[in-house]
């Protein structure tokens, strides 16, 4: 992060402390909400489809004991 980059997020947090319109620190927090980037929207249909495999064999009691996860995937450990 450059110096300047960095002087203008101090200058930001400062002005943010000393804030008291209710409206404005409510429009802050509703566009902090919109600009946060979901990781779910951001992965591989396959991807979301391994975890949604994985959780449901945990809910199934499907799991494998960490000495067999190992044997399967040793070589990328």
């Amino acid at each position: 992060m450059n110096t300047q980059t960095l002087n203008e997020k101090l200058e930001l947090i400062q002005w943010l402390s000393t804030l008291e319109d209710a409206s404005v620190i409510k429009k802050l927090i509703q566009f902090r909400k919109e600009e946060t980037k979901d990781w779910w929207s951001l992965i591989s249909e396959e991807a979301k489809e391994s975890i949604e495999k994985g959780i449901s064999e945990a809910d199934n009691n499907e799991l494998k004991s960490h000495s067999e996860a190992r044997k399967l995937y040793g070589k990328w450990l």
